[in-house]
């Protein structure tokens, strides 16, 4: 199952294994079953602190899957399915944090883990393709770690295909705790933690309202946040950091090939490089922040205030605006009904789960041939929506989308609603625009690939937008607000790629420290 660099690499990360580990699997007589059980063998024959036990009768319990947990303890961190691709990193993580190795979370917040009261037991749906899903399976692990009253399974939908069905998951990574729907998406620990732990709020809030003002407070956590971040903080003044997620929507990129001196990363891993970068200054980064209103200076020279969700308030004298994008919705009937449904944005996580299914793409841009192509080699059949008369990708994705048996590409074509059946989508309506006819495709699964829309809404009313709700700035970074700097994919830069934002970032905290100076 693991080649030889992975056993070598992972060999070395056991050494660090503190306490005995026992994996207990159980099995049936199926083809995963036979490869859980050579995987786990192979983990045993890397360090003399594993042992490796069949269940088989365990009640209740799903086979193949394997439970990993201390020799005498019945609760740990439990498998079900081969946690290869994205998930092996998961995996690793269990295997340390199991044999005590310390987690690299703060202090406060695995103390707060270990103080939750009542029972929670998870149950996350992934995907081996899904770049998202890691970021969930590692934080519940973590947290059924620390806490016993804490139990987490992570479940390869692909292989409990049933399960998905039964439960119409239609995206990954989704969560049930206690048998109900939890959440969707990527979530990191500290958000998890904040659902549910009811107080957790009101004590961030207070946290946050007792801070002093800053002299640049950087909101949003991207490219151009972290740049800005890293700028400011250079020049030795108070720098602070409010974001929604740390990462932005890098966090949502699979590969990154065009950031110099990179010849290719992915964004995950990207962000957690800006992090990182980050905490290597005196930055105040306050996660999981959404800001929610921002109220000029009411003197010049004055202190600028953002308002946050959780009614918290932070004062600087200058403000960094770098909230940037999201995907852009089709804003037609049906959608919103059935998002996370059939209705989906992100090919490379939920592509798995319509394993030989119809599906269609909207958009004939660069993401969604990318998108379709990728489709095309695990769906049955790939339908292209393009609104224009001509697809707008590149010559090279549009010469291999063409080549693709299973694809077909409709131009003129305007979405008009998304059709299901109360429970799931069942097809997507559409009107031709050379003739105003509206036709209909039976499919189980959309994926929108129509570009971005700026994170600006809750600006309006005080900072100059343009029409499509980009912050207006000049070359500098000035907004029209005295003190207030924007940067990246929320302004009306002419090109929304990250090595433009974090430039611009840097450029906005440099106005800012030179506003401050004159100021």
């Amino acid at each position: 199952m693991l080649d030889t660099t992975l056993q070598t690499q992972l060999k070395a990360y056991l050494e660090r294994l503190q306490r005995p580990v026992e994996l207990v699997a159980t099995l049936d007589d199926g083809a995963t079953s036979k490869e859980v059980r050579e995987l786990l063998n192979e983990i045993k024959a890397l360090s003399d602190k594993i042992t490796v036990v069949e269940k088989n009768d365990a009640p209740n319990t799903r086979k193949p899957s394997f439970l990993i947990t201390n020799p005498g303890v019945d609760t740990g961190v439990r498998f079900a399915g081969v946690p290869l691709g994205h998930e092996f990193t998961s995996l690793v993580l269990a295997l340390l944090q199991v044999g005590g190795h310390p987690s690299k979370e703060a202090a406060d917040l695995l103390e707060q883990v270990k103080n939750l009261e009542g029972e929670f037991h998870f149950e996350t749906y992934y995907s081996l393709s899904c770049h998202n899903c890691p970021d969930v399976v590692q934080a519940l692990n973590l947290m059924s770690v620390l806490n016993p009253r804490i139990t987490h399974t992570a479940i390869d939908g692909a292989v409990f295909q049933n399960e998905i069905t039964e439960r119409q998951i239609m995206g990954v990574p989704t969560v049930f705790l206690n048998g109900k729907n939890f959440g969707q998406g990527r979530m990191e620990l500290a958000e998890i933690v904040a659902k549910v732990d009811s107080g957790a709020h009101a004590r961030v809030a207070a946290k946050l309202n007792a801070m002093d003002a800053f002299d640049v407070l950087i909101v949003g956590g991207g490219p151009a946040g972290a740049a800005a971040a890293v700028y400011a903080a250079r020049k030795g003044i108070r720098t602070g950091v409010a974001a929604e997620r740390f990462g932005g929507q890098v966090l949502d990129t699979v590969d990154i090939e065009n950031y110099i001196s990179v010849s290719k990363t992915e964004g995950p891993k990207f962000a957690i490089a800006l992090e990182q970068h980050v905490a290597d200054y005196d930055v105040e980064v306050m996660n999981l922040q959404r800001a929610k209103a921002l109220k000029p200076a009411t003197t010049e020279g004055g202190l600028v205030e953002i308002e946050l969700e959780n009614g918290a308030t932070l004062k600087s004298k200058t403000v960094i605006l770098s909230t940037g994008a999201r995907w852009r919705n089709m804003n037609v009937p049906g959608e919103e009904q059935y998002r996370t449904k059939g209705v989906t944005y992100c090919p490379h996580c939920d592509g798995p789960l319509f394993k030989g299914k119809r599906v269609a793409v909207i958009g004939g841009g660069n993401s969604g041939i990318e998108a379709a192509i990728d489709l095309a080699g695990i769906v049955s059949h790939v339908t292209v929506l393009e609104f224009a008369a001509e697809l707008k990708a590149d010559g090279v994705l549009q010469k291999k989308l063409a080549s693709l048996p299973n694809v077909t590409v409709i131009l003129n074509a305007q979405t008009t609603e998304v059709n299901g059946d109360g429970n799931k989508v069942t097809g997507i309506t559409y009107k031709d625009r050379t003739n105003d006819e509206i036709r209909t495709v039976e499919l189980e699964g959309i994926f929108v690939q129509i570009g971005l829309l700026p994170n600006t809404d809750w600006l309006k009313g005080t900072v100059e937008l343009t029409r499509f709700g980009e912050i207006i700035i000049d070359a500098k970074g000035h907004t029209n607000v005295p003190g207030v700097f924007a940067a990246g994919d929320c302004t009306n830069v002419p090109y929304k790629q990250i090595i433009i934002a974090a430039g611009a970032g840097a450029t906005a905290a440099l106005s800012a420290f030179d506003h401050l100076i004159r100021h």
